[in-house]
């Protein structure tokens, strides 16, 4: 009876380990004299998304690559912009979602995060729910509005810093709204645009600021064979590429993406989320 407590007692713990800050768990290597090895059940909760440490003084961390040592890989990322005044223009037939793209990356099986803005999940909620419960996507905070959090930046309206935290929670209901099952802790800012201040105001959020290493070039681009040969010019291993999923603002974006990924796959290169770069930051 006492031996079988204690072994209930050892199993008890094995099962009940978890990490409650996203970092990946190893379980201990067994031994020749092990019982059966235990294994978790089928409905258990996988693992956090990786997110950086706060940066210093507790600053939001801001990532734009992964490691150059760590193997040919590069993740693609998707902007799905749409700010909060260009409902109207919604309605009046612009088109901010691109079909097209997701099914492109569909069909060629490419991983990819989509940086959404929640008025983009609220115009395309069935694309957005879409893309969000398909485990070959991760969909990541681009803020509500897609103002910016800074200014200048682009001639975008800008977002005052008592509103900066409120921008990224009612993105994330809107998400939460659509049906999305699971985003990831990552934000990009609109525009690109931060600074000390703006870092510090979504300290609270621990969320990991991320940016890119190579720009597309998509943004009201129509050379799909420019936009294509930047990509490929300026991908290196762990790069982080930025480009656009709105058929309005980039619509070049799918056949340029029609022939970068078989190119990038000739040349050794395998297609990662931007997760998987930041797991393999954390873990290098």
């Amino acid at each position: 009876m006492t031996a079988l407590a204690i072994l209930g007692m050892l199993l008890g713990g094995l099962t009940g380990c978890g990490g409650g800050d996203g970092a990946s768990v190893i379980a201990p290597a067994a031994t020749e004299r092990s019982p059966a090895p235990v294994r978790s059940p089928s409905h258990a909760a996988p693992a956090a998304p990786p997110t950086l440490a706060p940066g210093p003084g507790g600053l939001t961390p801001v990532f734009s690559h992964g490691p150059r040592t760590g193997g040919k890989v590069v993740a693609l990322s998707f902007d799905a912009d749409m700010t909060a005044a260009e409902g109207p223009r919604a309605a009046a037939g612009e088109h901010f979602d691109n079909p097209s793209l997701i099914a492109l990356l569909r069909e060629r099986k490419v991983p990819a995060t989509v940086f959404m803005t929640g008025r983009w999940a609220e115009e395309y909620p069935d694309q957005a729910r879409s893309i969000g419960t398909d485990p070959l996507f991760e969909v990541a905070n681009h803020s509500y509005s897609h103002y910016a959090f800074m200014a200048p930046c682009y001639g975008l309206p800008t977002v005052a810093r008592q509103d900066m935290r409120a921008e990224v929670a009612r993105a994330t209901a809107a998400f939460r709204k659509a049906g999305l099952r699971d985003t990831v802790p990552y934000f990009r800012f609109p525009g690109g645009c931060y600074d000390g201040t703006v870092l510090r105001a979504l300290a609270p959020e621990r969320m990991t600021a991320v940016q890119w290493d190579v720009v597309g070039g998509d943004a009201f681009a129509t050379d799909a064979d420019a936009v294509a040969a930047q990509v490929l010019a300026g991908v290196r291993p762990g790069s982080l590429v930025v480009l656009h999923c709105t058929r309005s603002a980039a619509p070049a974006t799918v056949e340029a993406v029609r022939q970068v990924v078989p190119e990038l796959r000739r040349r050794g290169y395998r297609l990662v989320k931007v997760s998987d770069l930041i797991r393999a930051t954390t873990t290098a």
